[in-house]
């Protein structure tokens, strides 16, 4: 594999070339570059292809590559874009959340917040095998069955354990694309959806944009508190409640076992769906429990499960498991969308799932996560600081502020001072039950970098005190 760090220099150096040529100039011949830079041949053609591909070369094979034409700047438009805010009315998207979560930070910042595994403990050599295999596979580049392949399906039906199949299962673009399908599918604008108090922010943002109003159900250490619930469905009609039983995001809670019964009693009652999250379960510390779908007999649960959060950013690939109508429903929605997740990913994650890493991938994980959420929390205690409890899965850390502290200005405080955490405000959907943080082990350095994030936000905790 080609260092992409030469790649990119060569690629600077031939753009501050192409700045003192003029339109049409050649450029010195591959051969010369590799020869000028000590380059590979692979090296030279991904570097002029980047520069293609922004515009400042074109290559004429048999002839060579040359500085293309330059664009002419557009004079400022004289008309205002504002008659757009009469015609798009108040509806709006709001992607604060997901944006917050997915921005990377500045070089040297010590990252204490982050939704995926850091790039140490990404599979990146089974992922490229999984990848070379799955490529030259008969018909890879074909399109794929619409619901997903057979083999993936079966894979996530046995994931998601009971009596789940592959005729439950359809393949989507990952884990957002999957809360959004369903909460699309399932509600109406307009609607309520009840959510967990705190909850992911991209639930969030994908339910608003969707024109639905989040209802906030509190959790505490055992998960969504339920004695709640049936008020909650009660007072606001609402017909779904999305919740994440397992490894919840941020807090780290495993819903209780009595409670993971109650919440489908409480929604058989109300007449309604529960979205079940299981976004985590592959990023366990400790064995997690059996899923709320494998206990489902009414087609009441829809499952959602990712294999984004076990494997890479890039590998979108998720499921969403449903029975009856609302499986239609979903089904069609995406196609709709979508049509279809792209079959050389869906044969990539075959591939991966189906060979001996995998298992070997998840011990290796699990080890990895115990030492950092160990090593995380023992960081906070050299400070005085303790988790709201210590997660058995997933990546974060949920931690509860002084009083009268404002979490949003802690945050860019301690972004001033090199480290990176997540303000706890935009995990509750309404006002919050007091101030936060975020932190995930998951982040990457290791031990030295979580030991001085941490002092760091302490520091700045004792200014505030």
């Amino acid at each position: 594999m080609e260092d992409d760090s030469s790649i990119a220099t060569l690629a600077a150096e031939l753009r501050g070339a192409v700045a003192r040529l003029r339109p049409g100039d050649r450029l010195p011949s591959s051969r010369a570059l590799m020869a000028r830079h000590q380059v590979s041949p692979v090296t030279v053609s991904r570097a002029i292809g980047l520069l293609s591909a922004e515009g400042l070369v074109v290559t004429r094979p048999g002839s060579g590559t040359y500085v293309a034409e330059r664009a002419v700047p557009r004079a400022p438009a004289d008309l205002s874009y504002g008659w757009q805010a009469v015609t798009l009315a108040d509806r709006t998207v709001d992607a604060a959340g997901v944006l917050g979560l997915l921005s990377a930070p500045a070089d040297g910042v010590i990252t204490l917040s982050g939704g995926y595994l850091p790039p140490e403990l990404q599979p990146g050599q089974a992922l490229a095998t999984a990848a070379a295999r799955a490529v030259r596979r008969p018909g890879a580049w074909e399109r794929p069955p619409l619901y997903g392949l057979r083999g993936l399906r079966e894979w996530f039906a046995r994931t998601a354990g009971g009596d789940v199949t592959a005729a439950d299962v359809t393949v989507t673009g990952g884990g957002q694309a999957a809360v959004t399908l369903a909460l699309r599918a399932l509600l109406p604008p307009g609607a309520p959806l009840l959510v967990e108090s705190p909850t992911y922010p991209g639930a969030l943002d994908a339910a608003r944009a969707a024109g639905l109003r989040p209802v906030p159900v509190p959790v505490d250490h055992d998960g969504l508190r339920t004695e709640l619930l049936a008020d909650a469905f009660a007072a606001t009609g609402a017909r779904a409640v999305y919740c994440q039983p397992t490894f919840h995001n941020p807090t780290g809670a495993v819903l209780a076992p009595e409670r993971r019964t109650r919440v489908l009693d409480v929604a058989r009652a109300a007449g309604a769906f529960v979205i079940e999250d299981d976004f985590a379960r592959h990023l366990a510390i400790d064995p997690p429990p059996p899923s709320l779908v494998s206990a489902d007999r009414e087609g009441r649960v829809v499952h959602i499960s990712s294999l984004t959060k076990a494997t890479a950013p890039s590998v979108r690939v998720a499921a969403v498991v449903a029975r009856g109508p609302v499986a239609e429903r979903i089904r069609a929605t995406q196609l709709v969308d979508s049509f279809f997740v792209a079959r050389p990913l869906q044969e990539t994650a075959l591939e991966l799932v189906g060979s001996p890493a995998w298992p070997r991938h998840l011990r290796a994980v699990s080890e990895a996560l115990r030492r950092r959420r160990d090593a995380l929390v023992s960081a906070m205690a050299a400070h005085g600081l303790r988790p709201i409890l210590v997660p058995r899965g997933g990546l974060h850390v949920w931690m509860a502020l002084p009083a009268g502290t404002d979490d949003v200005a802690l945050a860019e405080a301690a972004l001033r001072a090199g480290v990176l955490v997540s303000a706890g405000r935009r995990y509750f959907p309404a006002e919050p039950a007091g101030p936060h943080v975020r932190l995930s082990h998951g982040s990457p350095g290791g031990e030295a970098e979580f030991a001085r994030g941490v002092a760091i936000l302490a520091g700045l905790l004792a200014e505030n005190g």
